[in-house]
């Protein structure tokens, strides 16, 4: 095939997708145009007559709701200051009473529950065995202690057990072994005696007297040895001791037994024979 035959071949084939293409091109054109009014129709749906009235449009619409606007400020009605009533003294008066009784009632209540969890506290905590008051009490090394006692002219006061405690004269051992209990034994056996501070007749603090070397009580004359036993005054009997015991080491500790004291010796008991050394810092006689 030549070359002309060729190109005749393609114009045709240009021409029939030319006509392909048109013929697609104005089916569309009906098919949009087929809902589409017609401008004879648009015409004849205009008001027929020149002097109808036009319709508004959105711009007139907007014009019309800005002029209705008013910049104008209306002024409030003017309102007068309310009338100034008394108050009523009798209901202030009532109104402070129920203040302060409320105020009283609570404060009671709180004292009261306070006390009770206080109370409650202190009898689930365990007493004894804390180093204080109440359990045992390290009071230091046995050397240590009868230093003490030479230097405070015959006693030494342990605050920590509310304890007096002096020496006791080996020499009255064999007495005390017939008269005091075993509990105590290892105590003087040592040269230690620990006495309650208290005075078995109404529990005033029995102080040291060093001019006369005893205790004398400077609430009711109670008079009592250096080691406790009762020599004058009403009290019921010597003072009340603790047990002490020892260690192998030289450790001394007072159990001061939950702070419930071993009664003293009975009225007339004297292991150590002791008589007063000076004059009484409760009488100022000899």
């Amino acid at each position: 095939m030549n070359s002309g035959a060729v190109i005749g071949i393609a114009i045709a084939i240009v021409i029939v997708l030319a006509a392909v293409m048109f013929l697609t091109a104005a089916r569309r054109t009906d098919v949009r145009g087929a809902g589409a009014l017609s401008r004879e129709t648009r015409k004849r749906d205009q008001p027929a007559a020149t002097g109808s009235k036009k319709s508004a449009t959105g711009r007139d619409l907007e014009a019309a709701a800005t002029a209705s606007r008013t910049a104008t400020v209306v002024k409030a009605d003017t309102l007068l200051p309310s009338p100034w009533v008394e108050p009523d003294i009798e209901a202030i008066g009532l109104s402070r009473r129920k203040f302060f009784n409320r105020a009283y009632i609570g404060l009671m209540g709180l004292g009261l529950g306070g006390f009770a969890a206080a109370s409650f506290v202190a009898f689930l905590w365990p007493t004894g065995g804390g180093g204080g008051f109440g359990g045992k009490v390290g009071a230091g090394k046995l050397d240590d202690i009868l230093l003490n006692i030479r230097l405070n002219n015959g006693f030494f006061y342990l605050p920590e057990a509310r304890t007096w405690i002096t020496a006791y004269p080996a020499d009255a051992v064999p007495k005390a072994k017939k008269i005091y209990p075993s509990l105590l034994l290892p105590g003087m056996e040592a040269g230690l005696v620990a006495l309650y501070q208290k005075c078995p007749h109404l529990g005033c603090r029995v102080p040291e007297c060093k001019s006369s070397q005893w205790f004398e009580c400077p609430c009711h004359g109670s008079q009592y040895n250096r080691v406790g036993e009762k020599k004058a005054g009403p009290a019921p009997r010597g003072m009340d001791r603790f047990i002490v015991s020892v260690s192998g080491t030289g450790d001394v500790t007072i159990d001061t037994l939950g702070g419930a004291a071993l009664p003293g010796p009975a009225i007339g008991t004297n292991t150590t024979g002791q008589e007063a050394e000076g004059p009484h810092c409760i009488t100022g006689g000899e």
